[in-house]
């Protein structure tokens, strides 16, 4: 198969090619677009042989449900049943944008969205390339990360083209993704909302808005064999680099990791450090990726599956990464780097 690459101006998207890619979804295809978390790989979010496709071309496990992604707020009520007051207001507040919600499904909606579950995975995104796809295509389009599956998440085409090229029809090439996490996922189908997948959207600002929030155990550790997840990205290994990693954090972490690095280098590895730009003059002589500073923690959300990506592409086999607090949109991106390091931390 050949993979078809579409360059679009963000804000103003060439419509003929929008309205070429919309016709690929409706007729059981799979494209890859930009939103304004990472890139999605589409298809016909009522079709369950094109969404099937998506799991064939990821690689992906069946029981990992997937997001159905709308263009207006109306189209929620065809596929979610019991909205709370609370949902309300989440969707209020955070839509369109980088959160999404889970509710009772209804029938219309296939068991292989799902994943088996009676719940569904709702997204309202604000890319406007995002939108114009699905609105032009008159479906809802189910859209994980565009990417194989428990690799970094794509924030550029280019990402997507690695991965998926000749796998997929086409690839819209909207730019680089604006928060480069892939969205907030909350459960509203009981009675207290539950976040399942840390993101942009915080659970200070969750809380803010709804008052309590529960945190799903899977945010903080990993899911027992067996276990069915609830949500994308909860159970199995995501974002690892061909590289082992380790997380290093506490007081002393900049000491530790130079330890092992040398160590490490020793052993005839090739080592790459990922930390932030203040430390800068303190990895003088190792291989060392910026990914933002603590100043601006959002760059580091930017940027941390692009360096995971860059690790692979400099051939590292072995990565030190700083470890950062847990608390804002550091949940977030702990959780990201504790998946690539297979939850292989040092406390120091």
């Amino acid at each position: 198969m050949k993979t078809e690459i579409f360059a679009v101006d963000g804000q103003k998207p060439d419509m003929s090619v929008i309205r070429r890619c919309a016709d690929i979804i409706k007729n059981g295809g799979l494209v890859a677009f930009p939103t304004e978390t990472v890139y999605g790989l589409g298809a016909n979010g009522l079709d369950a042989e094109a969404c099937k496709g998506i799991y064939e071309a990821k690689g992906r496990p069946s029981d990992n449900p997937l997001i159905l992604h709308i263009s207006e707020l109306s189209e929620l009520s065809d596929l979610a049943k019991d909205i709370s007051e609370k949902a309300k207001l989440l969707i209020s507040d955070f839509w369109p944008g980088p959160m999404t919600l889970i509710f009772k499904k209804k029938d219309i909606v296939p068991d292989a969205v799902t994943g088996g579950l009676d719940t569904v995975a709702v997204r309202f995104p604000e890319n406007r390339v995002a939108r114009l796809l699905i609105k032009e295509s008159g479906v809802p389009i189910a859209a994980p990360s565009a990417n194989t599956s428990g690799k970094p998440s794509p924030t550029r085409a280019s990402h997507v083209e690695y991965d998926l090229g000749g796998r997929i029809d086409a690839i819209i090439d909207g730019g680089a993704c604006e928060f480069g996490l892939e969205s907030t996922i909350v459960d509203v189908s009981g009675e207290v909302p539950c976040l399942l997948r840390p993101g942009s959207v915080t659970v200070e600002e969750l809380r803010e808005a709804v008052g309590e929030v529960a945190i799903d155990k899977a945010v903080l550790g990993k899911l027992n064999e067996g276990e069915r997840p609830k949500a994308p990205g909860m159970k199995y290994t995501h974002y690892s680099p061909n590289a082992e990693v380790t997380i290093v954090r506490g007081e002393g972490k900049v000491q530790k990791i130079t330890e092992l690095a040398n160590s490490a280098v020793k052993d005839g590895k090739n080592v790459g450090i990922l930390a932030v730009e203040e430390n800068k003059a303190l990895y003088e002589g190792f291989n060392v990726l910026f990914v933002g500073t603590i100043s601006e923690p959002e760059s580091i959300a930017a940027n941390i599956f692009k360096m995971l990506r860059k690790c692979d592409y400099l051939g590292y086999d072995y990565v030190l990464a700083e470890g950062f607090e847990e608390k804002g949109i550091g949940l977030a991106i702990m959780n990201r780097l504790k998946k690539a390091a297979g939850y292989n931390i040092i406390e120091v």
